[in-house]
């Protein structure tokens, strides 16, 4: 088969076509109006890394870029099986969950002494070692421990062929965006978040954005926004930022995909409704950057800046803050190593 269509490419090959998801220009316009009100604050820059990220060292440490690494190795399927039961993870007085909790457990790791940033070390970690440092504090457990183990010793053997740290390796790909994501999806199987529709092979790459995306921020953080060609990346298709789009009103679900969402019926990975959701989220974000780039050039004579990455760094903490807000409208819950 032929290469996958990159993320942006597929989203629009998906919405083209798409039977359950649909992309609605008026909830678009009422996006970018909301993201033009911030044009000049911190939350639509890449500076703000740190306050995203309060659980990360110091951007300007030598251990956060491999902190990132672990973190974004190992960022997928929080989602509990019930919302009573949700793996829950206390540090330093918080109780976090969600994603969250992975954060919580690598840093609390690394307080306990435990060089869980090191690839030499969590390249063999054992499977025990692993289910110790992401234990929960009740009795339900963080999901999917078998697949993170498997992910993040893979993801460790590739540092050490590459230099022995996420700086070394990720240096072969020089400072562009998009060669940075070719890099890793070539180099590190678990990063691979492809699928086929109707025929066509097409690429999500949901981890390795936000992993350039992160490195991102951590550069800007620390004063050495180097990296090129930003504006390739498109946003991260996950289960939480559909949702504040539908909310939103960038987004429309058929009565019938609605339905089965709301009685929890559970999607697998390539199942067609979930390519459509993730492909027409793209396409949803990229055409809010395009209208706020031109809310940008009419109103304000200026070019646009915010590329798709920063649309997804506030509307993914923006979907947490309205959680209640939007508790009517359903996620879809999908297992899976991508998200």
């Amino acid at each position: 088969m032929e290469p996958p269509l990159f993320p942006r490419e597929s989203g629009q090959f998906v919405a083209e076509r798409s039977q359950d998801v649909f992309v609605e220009e008026e909830g678009v316009q009422k996006v970018a109006e909301m993201l033009y009100a911030l044009r000049d604050s911190d939350e639509l820059t890449a500076s703000g890394w740190k306050k995203a990220n309060p659980l990360a060292p110091a951007a300007t440490s030598d251990q956060a870029l491999n902190w990132m690494f672990v973190v974004d190795t190992m960022n997928f399927s929080f989602w509990p099986e019930k919302e009573t039961q949700q793996c829950e993870v206390t540090f330093n007085g918080t109780t976090y969950t969600g994603y969250m909790t992975l954060c919580a457990a690598i840093t609390r790791a690394m307080e306990e002494g435990v060089p869980i940033t090191d690839p030499k070390f969590f390249s063999q970690i054992s499977m025990e070692e692993l289910a110790h440092v992401l234990r929960s504090d009740n009795e339900t457990p963080m999901p999917m421990l078998h697949e993170r183990h498997q992910v993040l010793t893979e993801g460790g053997r590739v540092l050490l062929q590459h230099g022995g740290s996420f700086r070394s390796f990720i240096s072969q790909a020089g400072d562009d965006a998009r060669k940075m994501v070719e890099l890793v999806v070539e180099k590190i199987p678990s990063y691979r978040d492809e699928a086929v529709y109707e025929g066509k092979k097409i690429a999500f790459y949901k981890r390795a954005q936000i992993l350039v995306a992160d490195f991102w921020g951590i550069m800007a953080a620390r004063g050495e926004a180097v990296i090129t060609n930003m504006d390739w990346l498109t946003m991260f298709a996950d289960y939480r930022i559909p949702q504040a789009l539908v909310y939103l009103g960038a987004l429309r679900y058929s009565d019938a995909l609605m339905g089965s969402l709301k009685h929890g019926e559970l999607l697998r990975s390539g199942d067609r409704r979930e390519v459509e959701i993730r492909a027409c989220s793209i396409l949803a974000v990229e055409r809010i950057r395009e209208r706020l780039s031109k809310l940008l050039q009419e109103r304000d004579g200026r070019s646009c800046g915010v590329n798709s990455a920063i649309i997804d760094f506030y509307l993914w903490p923006y979907a947490k803050q309205h959680h209640r807000e939007m508790a009517h409208i359903p996620i879809h819950h999908t297992r899976s190593v991508y998200y």
